[in-house]
């Protein structure tokens, strides 16, 4: 008579562990449960914080961009994309020489940050943005934001800005 309660109990267990995936965390999908959902523009707040203005021509400045999570867990991958817009010319901003991406998981309230280097330009020679546009790479719509730090100078020999974006940095605790 004891076959029936061993089975029982042996078919109890294997039914709990069924119910849970990917090495007994329920709920979202393997995919889902380890590398997160990536976290889209809907879902953060984008905010551009006090900047390091460059005063005069040929000095560098510092644009720091905060991301905070809204919603669900997320995973910011890659980096941001940045692009000044003026009189309808768009200059897509390159990745810092030498940065290297790191996946950050944001749980809800965890913030993240990025930065804007650029180079102060004379205004005949410059890109004299109006207004710069944030994309994240998890998607979502682009958040547009006001540039008030000066023309940007051009790289020297190119008709491209002097600017880049840093890496995703964790923020906080």
């Amino acid at each position: 008579m004891r076959v029936i309660p061993l089975t029982l109990t042996a078919l109890a267990a294997a039914l709990a562990l069924t119910a849970c995936d990917n090495g007994g965390t329920s709920g979202a999908s393997g995919a889902e449960s380890k590398a997160g959902t990536s976290c889209a523009a809907g879902s953060v707040s984008l905010q551009v914080g006090s900047a390091s203005v460059a005063p005069a021509t040929g000095d560098s400045g510092q644009v720091p961009v905060s991301i905070t999570n809204q919603s669900a867990p997320c995973t910011l991958d890659h980096f941001p994309g940045v692009t000044l817009h003026q009189d309808g010319r768009t200059e897509k901003l390159p990745v810092q020489e030498g940065a290297t991406a790191q996946k950050l998981k944001l749980a809800k309230g965890d913030s993240a940050t990025f930065t804007i280097d650029y180079v102060r330009g004379a205004d005949a020679k410059g890109a004299k943005a109006a207004t710069m546009e944030i994309t994240l790479p998890g998607g979502g719509e682009p958040q547009s934001f006001p540039w008030k730090y000066g023309t940007v100078a051009a790289k020297a020999g190119k008709s491209t800005p002097d600017a880049s974006v840093s890496a995703f940095q964790q923020a906080g605790d």
